[in-house]
């Protein structure tokens, strides 16, 4: 469908877009932190899924709303924003005992999973990203534009799950190695809490340009 020198040029791209460290790598790394690496693989699937639907919305055209229309990017914005800062809110004020981890009621597979989809689909980021980004490699004359930029936001989704996977498996390293005295404390609560409220704001904050 693509030729090959378009499509290695797309992967070479977006990996280079996906290794850099972003809001999304900074959330699994949060989530990594906090309560290991089967949390942090879980949101990385969350957020593969979450992606999976502006794909969908590319793929359609939908996309070019929150780029026409500044009420529809706001109330995703905001909707984005507040979700995240939520979060990260609830991360701050909730209390839990010296005794350790297992008493900060960490978020269950299933929520952690739910989160990274609704976090990703709430993001407009995402949205203008594949709108700005898929058509630089598509050509009309090869095949269908719908289906080439299906096949190129499959493809970019499988690539962030190997790279956001490996960020997942590092910070949850990172957490054994810091060891007990400091991950058995507030610390990763609190940051992954401040991480989240910073996403929020980025979101806020972003606009159409």
């Amino acid at each position: 469908m693509l030729a090959s020198v378009s499509l290695m040029g797309f992967i070479a791209a977006a990996l280079v877009v996906l290794v850099i460290p972003g809001p999304g790598v900074l959330y699994i790394v949060a989530r990594s932190v906090s309560q290991g690496q089967r949390a942090g693989l879980v949101s990385v699937l969350g957020l593969s899924a979450g992606a999976l639907v502006h794909v969908a919305a590319a793929t359609l055209g939908l996309s070019a709303i929150l780029l026409t229309s500044a009420t529809a990017f706001s109330v995703v914005k905001t909707l984005g924003a507040a979700y995240l800062i939520y979060l990260g809110v609830r991360a701050l004020l909730s209390r839990s005992d010296v005794g350790g981890m297992e008493a900060m009621a960490p978020r269950s597979l299933q929520r952690l999973f739910t989160d990274g989809v609704v976090v990703s689909v709430l993001n407009p980021k995402i949205a203008v990203f594949f709108l700005a980004f898929l058509p630089q490699f598509v050509d009309a004359s090869v095949a269908p534009v719908p289906q080439q930029v299906l096949l190129l936001g499959l493809l970019y989704v499988g690539l962030a799950l190997l790279t956001d996977g490996a960020y997942a498996l590092l910070a949850g390293r990172l957490r054994h190695w810091l060891g007990s005295r400091v991950i058995q404390g507030r610390a990763p609560q609190q940051a992954s809490g401040l991480v989240y409220i910073g996403l929020g704001v980025s979101t806020a904050f972003a606009d159409r340009s």
